[in-house]
């Protein structure tokens, strides 16, 4: 039996002997619905404040204007934000996770708000992406307290509301109004690897605008559906020229077109005068979103062009850039992958995502950042934004040492 009693060991303790109230924590916060849209976020804010009142932790609810957010098409944002401070001087470690998720969907086989556990696995919408990471940095910070050692710097734990829709109301909003100056950031994960680097996003609203008419006579109309055709025809051969260009960073692949929904017509027999298209378009971090955006506009509207009687709109809904790794992140990257490896008994190193983060909101102001959190190998394992969506809570338990062990490394005085 070993007879070390290293403060690694004593973190290690501290999260296994208090795990199962982890648990209930997580449990409480599933069972609280953030379905996004329609983004009625609050409840869960202050219900979240409330569970961490309960073990000392004072929330400041930074409540977004209710007409801020009525622009954005959601209901309700309130932020929190946790500080706790150590002693003079030291860093200020930021750990963001997002409570805000899309809607379940169907397919369930448990309930998506129960956060039932069956066979080592919790079940619910965001259970895995990303409510867990709430459990996780709480815990972290508090087996971090707990271990009794001279400690420097501090934390901030932000949860926040606005992923889904670009984070512009949730971390960007925290850091513009000053309520959080970290100098490191850990974004919430989605699977156990270190991620540094992660594709931007832009997406756009297309409007296409004909003239309704009776299918009867359809001489008498301008198909609007016909011209949109045109268009989704355009970019999916687009997709076979961004497969040409692959990025450099490991774990990310090419940029790629998807056409999320599409809205339009009125009835069988009417010909459509309006049909609306949503465009995602994935970039890698090699690309520039300035060109990328108007390589696509020039897409739609070329092939819009020449038909007589339509007319196009092209509306942007969201621009998140790519998040690279800043120098400063090695603090972050070096401990997080070291205590990974140990904890998980195999090699984990930094590497990217094709997903996009609210992480790069503070790379972006020069904070770096780095993604790491409770979750499988893979995103897929945990049914992310799919039906029976799940953590493993032995990976769930695991996470939390990785980070309370890395908290430790970087604010032991």
């Amino acid at each position: 039996m070993s007879t070390t009693n290293t403060p690694y060991d004593a973190l290690d303790r501290w999260v296994d002997a208090h795990f199962d109230e982890q648990v209930r924590f997580l449990q409480a916060l599933v069972q609280v619905p953030t379905d996004t849209p329609p983004g009625n976020n609050t409840p869960h804010a202050l219900r979240t404040a409330a569970l961490l009142k309960e073990f000392g932790f004072a929330a400041q609810a930074h409540e977004v204007p209710a007409a801020t957010v009525k622009e954005h098409g959601l209901a309700s944002i309130t932020n929190l934000v946790v500080q706790r401070r150590y002693g003079p001087g030291g860093r200020v470690v930021a750990l963001n996770a997002h409570g805000d998720v899309v809607p379940p969907g169907e397919g369930w086989t448990h309930d998506p708000y129960g956060g039932e556990v069956v066979d080592g696995k919790l079940y619910g919408r965001a259970a895995a992406v990303s409510k867990c990471d709430f459990s996780t940095f709480s815990f972290a910070t508090r087996a971090l307290e707990a271990a009794g050692v001279p400690l420097a710097g501090g934390v901030d734990l932000l949860f926040t509301y606005d992923e889904e829709f670009g984070g512009e109301l949730g971390p960007a909003w925290l850091l513009e109004k000053g309520a959080t100056k970290p100098d490191l950031e850990i974004a919430a994960g989605f699977s156990y690897q270190v991620v540094t680097a992660h594709n931007g996003c832009l997406q756009l609203e297309v409007t296409v605008h004909g003239k309704m008419g009776h299918a009867a006579v359809p001489e008498t109309a301008v198909d609007a559906l016909q011209a949109a055709n045109r268009i989704l025809t355009a970019l999916y051969a687009e997709n076979g020229e961004l497969r040409k260009t692959k990025s450099a960073v490991d774990g990310i692949n090419h940029g790629y077109i998807n056409v999320g929904q599409i809205m339009g017509g009125t009835n069988t027999n009417v010909v459509p005068g309006k049909v609306v298209i949503k465009v995602d378009r994935r970039m890698i971090p090699e690309e520039d979103p300035v060109a990328v955006e108007a390589r696509l506009r020039g897409l739609i509207e070329q092939a819009a062009a020449g038909q007589a009687g339509i007319s196009v709109e092209i509306k942007r809904l969201l621009l998140a850039h790519a998040m690279k790794p800043l120098a400063g992140n090695a603090p972050l990257v070096e401990s997080l992958c070291s205590h990974a490896t140990a904890l998980f008994g195999e090699p984990v190193k930094a590497s990217g995502t094709p997903l996009y983060t609210d992480a790069r909101l503070f790379s972006e102001r020069g904070i770096p950042a780095v993604i790491y959190g409770a979750g499988p190998r893979t995103v897929l394992e945990s049914n992310a934004k799919r039906a029976d969506e799940h953590i493993v809570l032995e990976d769930l338990r695991r996470a939390t040492k990785v980070v309370a062990r890395t908290l430790f490394d970087l604010l032991k005085a």
